[in-house]
C-alpha cells in the first residue's frame, strides 16, 4: 500500500491541472473561438461564464488560490446543469448534463482539498 500512497499526491495534482485546463478550454471557446468556434450566441450570462472558465480554469490548473477559484467554477456548473440540463430530465445521462455535472464535484473535491503538490501557493 506504500506504493500506492506515492501515486495519490501526483495523481491528484494530475487531475487538477487537466480539468482546470479542460475548463479553459470552455472558456477560451466561448471568448474567442479557440479552439473551435462557439456555436451559439453570448448573452451576458454566457459570457460570465465564459470569464469565470477563463479565470478559474486557469487558477485551478496553476493551483493559485485554487481552493476559492474551484468552489466558484462547481457553482458555476450546478447552476449551469439546473438552468441548461435539470429540468428536462432528473438524471444526467437524460438531459446531456453529464459534463456539468462531472464538473461540478469535481472542482467541489479540488476546492476541499486544496492545490496539492505542483501549485502555485498552497491556499
Amino acid at each position: 500500500m506504500r506504493f500506492l500512497d506515492n501515486l495519490n499526491k501526483p495523481t491528484y495534482a494530475a487531475f487538477r491541472m487537466v480539468l482546470g485546463f479542460l475548463f479553459l478550454c470552455h472558456g477560451t471557446q466561448k471568448l474567442f473561438g479557440f479552439p473551435i468556434d462557439f456555436p451559439y450566441p453570448l448573452n451576458p450570462m454566457s459570457t460570465t461564464a465564459a470569464f469565470i472558465e477563463l479565470v478559474c480554469g486557469t487558477l485551478v490548473m496553476i493551483g493559485f488560490y485554487s481552493r476559492y477559484a474551484a468552489f466558484v467554477a462547481s457553482g458555476t456548473m450546478a447552476v449551469g446543469y439546473w438552468m441548461v440540463h435539470g429540468m428536462n430530465n432528473l438524471f444526467p445521462i437524460a438531459n446531456g448534463g453529464e459534463l456539468a455535472a462531472i464538473y461540478c464535484f469535481g472542482f467541489l473535491f479540488i476546492a476541499a482539498n486544496g492545490p496539492g503538490i505542483w501549485s502555485a501557493n498552497k491556499k
